[in-house]
Order: C-alpha cells, then sequence, then structure tokens
C-alpha cells in the first residue's frame, strides 16, 4: 500500500448537516487492536466531534467495534482518541473554534501510507431551511441528468428552475 489511501468510514451525515469551513488532515493514536479493526474496515463516525482540551485536540464518540480475535486485550470501543497535529495548527483551531456556532467534525477516516489519519473540519450548523435547499438542488440535478437538460449544478437551466416553482405552487395550492 505505497502511497496510497484507502477510505475506512465516511461521514455523509456531517456534510449533510454542517457548512464546512475548512479541512485538516490528522493523525490518529491508536492501540494495537483499534487498528487492527480498522483494517477490517470497522469504524463508524456518525456522532463523532473533535474538542480541545488542554491544549490538544482530541476525538470523541468515534465507534471502533473490538477486533474479534484479541479477546481480553480489546479496547474500549468509543474512547477518546488524541489527534496529532502541529501544535500551530491547533492553536489556529482554537481561534476558529471560539467563534460562536463553528464546531470541529470528522470527515472520513482513512489509511495514508499506512497511518490512521482523520479528516476533520471546522463547521458551522446549517438550518432545516438550508438542508431544505440543499435537497431540492440534489433533486433538480438529478432530474436534469436524467432529462439530459442540465450538466451542472452551478447554472440551473430555465426551464428546470421553471419546473421547481410549478411544483412548489402547485403543493401550496394542494394544502
Amino acid at each position: 500500500m505505497a502511497g496510497g489511501t484507502k477510505l475506512i468510514a465516511d461521514n455523509r451525515r456531517a456534510r449533510h448537516d454542517y457548512h464546512l469551513l475548512e479541512r485538516f488532515e490528522a493523525g490518529l493514536v491508536l492501540t494495537g487492536t483499534e487498528v487492527k479493526s480498522l483494517r477490517d474496515g470497522k469504524a463508524q463516525l456518525k456522532d463523532g466531534y473533535a474538542n480541545i482540551r488542554d491544549g490538544e485536540l482530541w476525538l470523541y464518540n468515534v465507534h471502533i467495534p473490538p477486533y474479534g480475535p484479541a479477546t481480553r486485550e480489546n479496547h474500549e470501543p468509543e474512547r477518546p482518541r488524541k489527534l496529532l497535529m502541529h501544535k500551530r495548527e491547533i492553536e489556529r483551531l482554537i481561534g476558529k473554534t471560539r467563534e460562536k456556532g463553528l464546531t470541529l467534525v470528522p470527515l472520513d477516516l482513512h489509511f495514508r501510507n499506512g497511518y490512521a489519519k482523520v479528516t476533520i473540519a471546522v463547521a458551522r450548523g446549517k438550518r432545516k431551511y438550508d438542508k431544505r435547499e440543499a435537497i431540492k438542488r440534489r433533486e433538480m440535478d438529478r432530474e436534469g441528468s436524467a432529462d439530459g437538460t442540465q450538466t451542472s449544478g452551478d447554472d440551473p437551466h430555465p426551464t428546470s428552475l421553471f419546473r421547481l416553482m410549478t411544483r412548489s405552487l402547485t403543493w401550496c395550492v394542494r394544502k
């Protein structure tokens, strides 16, 4: 696996629930059974978050299941895990997370050159209407690509926009 990247777990929920402002890659301090479990491709990032405590970056609520063959020498599945970053980067994150409404969320867990890494993002929570708007945009893109009328999500085709407006009007009339 020289020079390669192998994805272990992806946090699609974070991409849905947050506006991702800036991304960082950090190393993980793991025990042997955690590494073996990750090499099996088992991990869950859904409820995970990162926090800075005593000048160190920690990852919480990331579930790495126990490794089957290791009986009594296994690890605790949801223990806090230390993240490895340069001190300058951690200080930068401290400044960013002090801003109201910003948090650190893990986006994915992967192996890079044999080392376990996590991609974390400085993120701001989306409001409900932002999520609805993202879903509408995704459906328009999906519908447009099926019809062959739209190629990119940046500039919607006028007919797709017209369809969306007529749908919302008919929905309001039905109510």
